[in-house]
């Protein structure tokens, strides 16, 4: 069931675990929302390194790479990753990059 969140003149619709339902609503409104709500004070080039890598992989491939991958393209370590996203690579950063729920473990 869809929910809409509004933020900085933006409407977001959502599903039940706050991921936007259109990767198409993506924007820079977006990852502010979500940065905020994980609790990041600054997002880094290490963050939008990951944001990138996972909507180009999710542009070409249409799901969200599995964590090997994402770690093995971006160099960066699963420890590395949960320090720049808190809730994890699947809800934090797939959230941020506007993709939509993973399924499996990401």
């Amino acid at each position: 069931m869809a929910q809409t969140i509004e933020f900085k003149g933006k409407v977001f619709e959502v599903d039940e675990d706050g991921f936007i339902q259109s990767f198409d609503q993506w924007c820079p409104e977006w990852v502010e929302y979500v940065k905020q709500s994980e609790g990041i004070e600054e997002l880094t080039e290490a963050h939008w390194k990951i944001i990138h890598m996972l909507q180009d992989y999710y542009k070409k491939h249409g799901i969200a790479p599995m964590v090997r991958i994402l770690t093995k393209v971006t160099g960066y370590k699963l420890k590395e990753i949960y320090e720049l996203f808190p809730s994890g690579p699947g809800k934090g950063a797939c959230k941020m990059a506007g993709l939509p729920k993973p399924t499996g473990c990401v």
